[in-house]
């Protein structure tokens, strides 16, 4: 194919996929995953439970994994309650990679193939990276970067065989700027943000067009993950609630979204980011109080996670 009909060819399918991604606001198509089976990490608590609860209605297969026993099992008692067809729990410490194919293969012996795994587990530090424990920087990759290449390596190859499936990857707005107090997190969150646009191109290169990707990067969300965190202007970034979180990311992975950024202003400060000077993107930052958004940080407690 010569330039110019291969030139008019992407032309007119940039057109046509623009116009989809715009009238998929207005007639939202949302797949059935009744009986597909959905493993969620981190669903002990936060989001993650939230999500669980919602798949159950959606009569999904839940496979929930935690460390946290006691949280785990009460995200299954709650899904159970509202009628969940299915709900297998297990904990896994997904930081450990023997843990992690040990625990896939009983969840496939006993389950079957996960068709939606969604890598939602996550840990933050929040100190200044100088005070950083070494012991601290190796764990927040190990759990919030290297638990998403053992879980991909497990589940993956199922999807691969069957052409169907879908990877959700929980990021973060610290996946795309850098900011104060979160040296760690935001190298692991750039790091889980490459690896699912990777994928997902290795997946586009296979022609396996059956497994989808949604990459999912939201501010602070209010699970107790980032407790004592302010924001400056809640009218522009606000703190986001769990339950909207949870229903905005099930509602995203019904439709394929290719990216889900919450709050919405997000999409346009990153393209501001991409084209301003770097001095500008400093003092954007410190009038949305980036810089500051950490300063009272306490992160999770008893009190918080009760």
């Amino acid at each position: 194919m010569n330039f110019f009909l291969e030139t008019l060819r992407v032309i007119l399918m940039c057109i046509y996929y623009l116009l989809e991604f715009f009238l998929s606001f207005i007639f939202a198509r949302k797949k059935n995953i009744a009986g597909e089976i959905v493993l969620i990490t981190g669903a002990g608590s936060g989001i993650g439970r939230l999500m669980a609860l919602k798949f159950a209605r959606l009569g999904a297969v839940l496979v929930l994994w935690d460390v946290n026993l006691e949280g785990n099992k009460e995200t299954a008692r709650l899904a159970c309650k509202i009628g969940a067809a299915r709900v297998h729990e297990y904990i896994c410490d997904c930081s450990k990679r023997q843990e992690v194919y040990q625990v896939a293969d009983q969840v496939k012996k006993e389950v079957g193939d996960v068709s939606i795994l969604i890598n939602n587990a996550g840990i933050i530090t929040g100190q200044m990276f100088l005070d950083t424990p070494d012991m601290l920087l190796e764990k927040s990759i190990q759990v919030n970067t290297m638990a998403h290449f053992w879980t991909v390596k497990a589940f993956l190859p199922a999807m691969v065989a069957s052409n169907h499936g879908h990877v959700v990857t929980i990021s973060s707005a610290a996946g795309f700027n850098g900011v104060n107090k979160m040296a760690d997190y935001c190298t692991s969150k750039f790091a889980v943000l490459g690896f699912a646009e990777s994928l997902a191109s290795e997946m586009l290169a296979m022609k396996k067009n059956g497994i989808k990707s949604t990459i999912v990067c939201p501010y602070l969300v209010n699970t107790g993950m980032f407790d004592g965190c302010e924001t400056k202007w809640p009218c522009l970034l606000p703190i986001i609630n769990p339950e909207y979180a949870a229903e905005r990311i099930v509602s995203g992975i019904l439709r394929n979204e290719r990216y889900i950024l919450m709050p919405r202003v997000l999409y346009f400060c990153n393209v501001m980011k991409s084209i301003l000077p770097a001095k500008m993107v400093d003092v954007l930052y410190d009038y949305f109080g980036v810089l500051q958004v950490m300063n009272r940080f306490k992160g999770r407690t008893k009190m918080t996670e009760d």
